[in-house]
């Protein structure tokens, strides 16, 4: 291999100036070897050359290689909520796994607590490819992919096991593949849990207790609506700033899954749970188009794989929760109703259910409730 002067021009003035250092200090020493090479000249300049020459031969010779043997593509991937939620388990447990499956070859670089922006935010990252990944739920994503808010109706899902049935099933694969024509890609349903009321003013076991109560609620035209059926004065507002706004009496309460409720840490906020189970929310693992398409074959089998492995860790961590935390609300001294009227509830809903079927397609819902 040859070398030109140039490619060593920054190294030897580097060493000119080591040298120079060098010659000074022998000077205040009383004397300099007439061997000691002069600054400038050519022994001195031919010296550095094979010096550096030698030094760079190693470096230069990895640079050589082929560079996909070091390459590592760092992936960034973001939730809004908080990293001990089920949305942060969920990429905890798919990146855990990628990096082991994959070796080297991916990084996951996570962010949580809505560090990059709420969920739409992180959505239009991944359309744009700023952000590679997300764990959301349904509220948000509905604004990019509206068909899958028929997940969002009040009422439609009887348990989790029905949920999971409808979803990792064929109705669940149908709606997945309408991501793609937004820019991105759904890789798989997750739990977000089903949704309960909690507010800061009084105790709430039918719609006639919940009338006039301001409740934050998801970026999403049918739970809107839903709300208004119920008597409540829904607020659409940002998960991030969701704590803030309870805290200063913005609004008067909020509805999530009791996963969320525990990390988000409502209850130093709320002073009353109600166990209106009034929606299942789903979760979604979910790419950006570009980032996910580009991808070898293979390495979209491993994302495959590492999603089934985030979405049991993420599943894993609701029924967790469902078993433990209304428990510890309680002894966090939040007051929970038990006992709710679900049958006034879904009688107040009903004006609504006609403009879901007309949305949605009669049909459509009801394959979803037959699902055993």
């Amino acid at each position: 291999m040859m070398f030109k002067s140039a490619d060593f021009s920054p190294w030897i003035q580097a060493a000119r100036w080591v040298v120079r250092r060098a010659r000074r200090a022998v000077q205040r020493a009383g004397s300099v070897p007439s061997s000691f090479p002069k600054e400038g000249s050519a022994p001195l300049v031919s010296l550095l050359r094979s010096r550096i020459a030698v030094g760079l031969l190693p470096l230069l010779a990895l640079g050589a290689m082929p560079t996909t043997a070091f390459a590592q593509k760092v992936i960034k991937i973001a939730v809004s909520p908080a990293k001990a939620s089920p949305f942060g388990v969920a990429i905890d447990g798919f990146c855990k796994s990628l990096e082991e499956k994959a070796g080297q070859r991916y990084k996951c670089q996570t962010f949580y607590s809505g560090a990059l922006g709420g969920d739409r935010e992180i959505l239009e990252g991944l359309q744009l490819g700023t952000i590679e990944m997300t764990f959301t739920s349904t509220g948000a994503t509905t604004n990019f992919v509206p068909e899958i808010r028929i997940f969002d109706i009040p009422y439609l899902f009887r348990d989790y096991s029905h949920a999971r049935a409808v979803l990792d099933g064929p109705i669940g694969r149908s709606y997945l593949e309408k991501f793609r024509t937004r820019g991105l890609v759904g890789l798989a349903w997750g739990d977000n849990g089903f949704r309960h009321l909690t507010n800061s003013k009084r105790p709430v076991a039918s719609p006639q207790d919940a009338k006039g109560l301001k409740i934050r609620t998801q970026e999403n035209p049918l739970h809107i609506q839903a709300f208004r059926a119920f008597g409540l004065n829904p607020t659409p507002m940002a998960f991030p700033e969701l704590y803030g706004a309870l805290q200063q009496g913005t609004v008067d309460g909020q509805e999530n899954p009791i996963s969320l409720i525990l990390t988000s840490k409502f209850y130093q906020v709320q002073k009353h749970l109600s166990l209106t189970g009034h929606a299942y929310a789903p979760g979604i693992l979910v790419a950006g188009q570009k980032f996910f398409d580009a991808l070898p074959a293979a390495d979209k089998a491993l994302f495959m794989e590492a999603a089934k492995a985030g979405i049991a860790a993420n599943r894993a961590q609701v029924d967790l929760d469902e078993k433990n935390g209304i428990a510890y609300l309680k002894e966090q001294g939040v007051a929970v109703v038990e006992k709710v009227d679900r049958a006034a509830f879904e009688a107040a809903l009903k004006p609504a259910y006609a403009t879901f079927e007309a949305q949605f397609g009669r049909d459509n819902i009801q394959k979803i409730k037959d699902v055993h």
